[in-house]
């Protein structure tokens, strides 16, 4: 069972517990692509913790599934945010065995830290303007989104889909006032599934997750701003090699197929 935790704290993963994973591992085959570990690699871990950015909760949690199905016995635990939340909660210390971000600069702050190691680029990713599915404020295009009558969600400048945004803007030559800035593009994403807002500036991949709820509009900008996503196993990792065997699973054909129907880019 995969859970969602809110806070790292209250989702402090399991250390090395007494059944070895070696002895998991030869229940069943190991699905194509699935992080295959070594026998008696894995030192008994049978808990891994993945720190990931928001907009990869439907396509992690689907890989999650995976790799506790190639691996028997193994849980795989998330918590997604921000990635600048994420970050900072793991070069606080926060237990965690992979981190995945939704930009290189979130990522650079951890192995500035000496707490990951050559992180490797998975999948890109670009805005779309998500309006409600009846678009009430007739939104077209970005330069709609400078109305005064437009009420736009944004995310924070400080998390990578409100970096991204900010540059889409920058090369459109247009300043746009929001009435909330949100942490993360999920939250940001609720605000106009909620229609607490006309407009939002979020992921294709979260406007094709929330279909029927929202419509997408592209926007030639957007191409200006598009994020890497850097993931790496992390060099205090408690499971070290559950941590290397997810990170080939998310790297893997397997991997890329699940993250490109889901709208990603491929590097």
């Amino acid at each position: 069972m995969i859970r969602r935790p809110s806070r790292w704290a209250l989702t402090v993963p399991a250390l090395a517990l007494t059944l070895g994973l070696s002895a998991c591992g030869t229940s069943g085959p190991t699905p194509a692509g699935a992080g295959a570990l070594p026998s008696g690699s894995a030192k008994g871990a049978t808990s891994l913790t993945v720190f990931a950015a928001a907009s990869l909760t439907g396509t992690f949690t689907e890989l999650g599934k995976a790799f506790e199905a190639a691996h028997p016995g193994t849980k795989v635990t998330f918590n997604f945010g921000s990635s600048a939340t994420l970050a900072q909660q793991i070069t606080q210390g926060a237990p965690a065995d992979v981190f995945a971000a939704a930009s290189p600069a979130t990522m650079e702050s951890v192995t500035d830290a000496s707490l990951a190691a050559a992180p490797a680029t998975f999948v890109r990713n670009k805005l779309e303007i998500a309006v409600p599915a009846d678009n009430p404020a007739k939104v077209d295009d970005l330069k709609d989104l400078t109305s005064p009558d437009v009420k736009v969600a944004l995310c924070a400048e400080q998390v990578p889909c409100g970096a991204a945004a900010v540059k889409a803007l920058d090369a459109a030559g247009l300043k746009v006032t929001p009435v909330t800035l949100e942490q993360d593009v999920k939250a940001t994403l609720t605000k106009v599934e909620l229609g607490e807002v006309d407009a939002a500036l979020v992921y294709k991949t979260d406007v094709i997750a929330a279909a029927g709820k929202v419509t997408g509009i592209e926007f030639p900008e957007a191409d200006r701003a598009i994020n890497d996503y850097p993931i790496a196993a992390l060099s205090k990792a408690p499971a070290p090699d559950l941590a290397k065997g997810f990170v080939e699973l998310v790297l893997s054909p397997q991997g890329k197929d699940v993250l490109t129907k889901a709208g990603f880019q491929a590097p």
